[in-house]
């Protein structure tokens, strides 16, 4: 197995918890080739809890590194610059940069950003907007993929971010383990929007996450809003605006996710052929399958398998694969 070299970049002030995401999610194991080093300018660090965390590595080990991840830090002053360039010197070489939180101050400042979509957290995000004007900043999302330049909203956003590049580089059935074994979603879609102060709910509203659970076990059934809605007992009108409000997307862009994860399982996982994994994910046919992985994946079905089959999902060939940015998709045949 090739090792895959992180490194996490410890700024002063750095937030304990945007630390320990990456921290744990790269760490070394035995289905997996990561190999992660939390690093800094100096060896001692303060962080915003009020302790002080000792760095295994320097800026020296940044450069080295294949994917380097910036976790969030506060106060937002200005970096040192041998910290920017080290930042910018690891993107013009096509490596891997990575922002969690506030993170994305310390790229942006580096000007790794410049001409990209971007997001932080939505505490910052105006103050972000204001000083870097050569960033298009995402507000309403849990993470920006471009490329090999990601960007996370606040905090536990960068748990859905980290994954996504677990995925993306070992596919589905890795990322879902670890997120088991983090007791973390593996996939959540809508955007930080849906964590922004807001009015109370109505006294006697529940949870929709009953229904959602529902769903996910008979996604190969053809699930319209009105069999959701009736599953929640709610009137179509009000299902959709507490779906909304509860997840920040709409049932039928949920839905869409989530049949597309459990395709990638599918083919991960099985020897089914495309056609009975279009059934079985609630995609239909085969063709309809096809379209919701090149406009989400920028793959097909077939190739997707061929790299990241459980037999060969921690070949090298894995981090050379590129899915679409975006993540758009057309609407299933019976939605």
């Amino acid at each position: 197995m090739t090792v895959h070299r992180v490194a996490v970049l410890a700024l002063d002030g750095v937030t304990p918890l945007d630390l320990a995401i990456p921290t744990q999610i790269f760490t070394t194991r035995p289905e997996t080739p990561y190999e992660m080093t939390v690093c800094a300018l100096d060896a001692k660090v303060a962080t915003t809890a009020g302790f002080a965390l000792i760095a295994g590595g320097g800026l020296e080990q940044v450069r080295g590194a294949d994917t380097v991840i910036v976790p969030g830090f506060e106060p937002i002053l200005p970096l040192p610059d041998a910290v920017l360039g080290t930042l910018a010197e690891a993107r013009d070489r096509g490596k891997r940069v990575v922002s969690i939180c506030t993170g994305a101050f310390a790229l942006a400042a580096a000007g790794v950003l410049d001409g990209l979509h971007a997001t932080t957290h939505w505490k910052h995000i105006d103050e972000f907007e204001r000083d870097f004007p050569a960033v298009e900043v995402d507000r309403d999302v849990l993470y920006v993929d471009e490329g090999d330049v990601l960007t996370s909203a606040g905090v536990c956003c960068g748990i859905d971010l980290c994954l996504h590049l677990v995925r993306r580089d070992l596919g589905a059935v890795v990322a879902n383990e670890i997120a088991r074994g983090l007791v973390a979603a593996p996939h959540r879609d809508g955007g930080q929007a849906q964590y922004v102060p807001a009015p109370v709910a109505t006294a006697g509203e529940a949870s929709l996450s009953g229904t959602r659970e529902w769903a996910l076990h008979r996604l190969g059934e053809p699930l319209t809003l009105r069999v959701l809605a009736r599953h929640a007992g709610l009137s179509q009108r009000t299902f959709m605006r507490r779906f909304a409000e509860e997840t920040g997307t709409t049932p039928l862009q949920w839905l869409q996710g989530a049949r597309l994860s459990r395709a990638r399982e599918l083919l991960e996982t099985t020897d089914h052929s495309v056609d009975r994994v279009a059934r079985d994910c609630g995609l239909g046919t085969a063709a309809n399958l096809r379209l919701h992985f090149r406009r989400a994946l920028g793959t097909t079905p077939t190739a997707y398998r061929r790299t990241f089959r459980r037999s060969t999902a921690h070949s090298p060939a894995c981090f050379t694969s590129r899915p679409a940015l975006g993540l758009k998709m057309a609407p299933p045949d019976q939605f």
